[in-house]
Order: structure tokens, then sequence, then C-alpha cells
């Protein structure tokens, strides 16, 4: 039996490397594709879209908590004051990048060519 078994979790070795091994290949091949500067900059300006999309989400999610509290829709106030909460985190990490790209501008604005 014990020669059965070995064969078998040689089998399941094997198996779980191939998998490996086609998964780092699919990674390396996104990696690949992904290197050009032109993808770069699509892929920044996506996920600076979906960031601030997601922030207007956040937003209007806790105005509608707000709502549905008030008009007693919603008993659960920790849910209402979360959702203002994670609204509030969201719009201040995106005045802080604004911030910090405003100010990166107008340092590269004020170097001497």
């Amino acid at each position: 039996m014990s020669g059965i078994s070995g064969v078998s979790s040689l089998q399941a070795i094997q198996s779980s490397h191939d998998a490996a091994v086609s998964k780092s290949d699919a990674i390396k091949q996104k990696l690949d594709s992904g290197s050009d500067a032109k993808s770069a900059s699509f892929a920044f300006a996506d996920r600076l879209e979906q960031s601030l999309n997601s922030v207007a989400d956040a937003q209007n999610q806790a105005a509608q908590s707000v709502r549905d509290y008030e008009l007693g829709r919603e008993q659960d106030l920790s849910k209402v004051m979360i959702d203002q909460q994670i609204s509030s985190l969201g719009f201040q990490l995106t005045l802080n990048v604004r911030n910090k790209a405003l100010s990166a501008y107008k340092e590269i604005m004020n170097m001497p060519v």
C-alpha cells in the first residue's frame, strides 16, 4: 500500500507544481504586457478614475444612509456612522493626494531650467 500512496503523492506534487508553473507564467505574461509606457499611463489614469468614482460612491452611500436613518428605514446608527467615516476618510485621502500633486507641480514649475 505504501508504494501506491507514494505514487499518488508524487502525482499530487507534480500536479501542484504544474499549476504553480502555469500560474507564474500567467503572472509573468501579465507583467510583460503592462511594461510599456503607454499602457502604464492608461493604467494610472484608469486607476485614478476608479479611485475618484469609489470616493464619490462612498459619499453617495453615506448620504443615502443618513436619509434612510432620518426616514426610519435604517435602524442601525453604527452603520450610518461607519458609512460617514468611510466617506470622510476617502475625501481626506483624495484631498491630500491632490495637495501633494499640486505641490509637486509647483515645485517642478519653480525649478530653474
